[in-house]
């Protein structure tokens, strides 16, 4: 049977020892950092996001959140020296082999988000926190004017 240890302090490495001792002949233990949080996640992708819905474009376009992730992985990764691979693709496109943001640690999430919120401001995009109290982004038509309200459903508290 599989377990996990998150090493916090003593009882926790004292566990993990005394799994070790225990541990069947050939058994295998690895120790690697910890995984981004979920936290970190949901606030890049949120991130993402807002810069969707903001007017900055990139090569002459909005783009989409998926695209805005591609864009600032990339980008980090190039801002922080970290490996980066630039290859032709199946069909003669060029394709960005990139770190993947799951397999981020705690500290490598920490800094894109960092990297973010710097290249926003640095692009006139603040980000909302999450419970800030800030309005959500109001819905735009295409040529920039607001998209009027809808009355809320029957039944429903306004």
């Amino acid at each position: 049977m599989a377990q996990t240890v998150i090493l916090y302090g003593p009882p926790q490495r004292d566990l993990a020892k005394q799994l070790i001792i225990r541990a069947p002949r050939a058994a295998i233990v690895t120790i690697r950092e910890a995984k981004r949080s979920e936290e970190q996640s949901a606030k890049f992708h949120a991130m993402c996001s807002e810069l969707a819905r903001s007017p900055v474009q990139w090569a002459g376009k909005r783009r989409s959140a998926a695209q805005w992730k591609l864009l600032l992985v990339s980008g980090h990764s190039v801002a922080t020296k970290a490996e980066t691979e630039i290859v032709p693709g199946l069909e003669g496109e060029f394709v960005n082999i990139r770190e993947s943001t799951a397999h981020m640690s705690i500290a490598r999430a920490s800094s894109l988000i960092e990297y973010t919120i710097a290249w926003g401001a640095e692009h006139g995009v603040t980000f909302n926190e999450p419970g800030d109290g800030a309005s959500p982004p109001k819905p735009e038509r295409a040529d920039g004017q607001p998209v009027a309200s809808s009355p809320e459903p029957h039944g429903r508290a306004a």
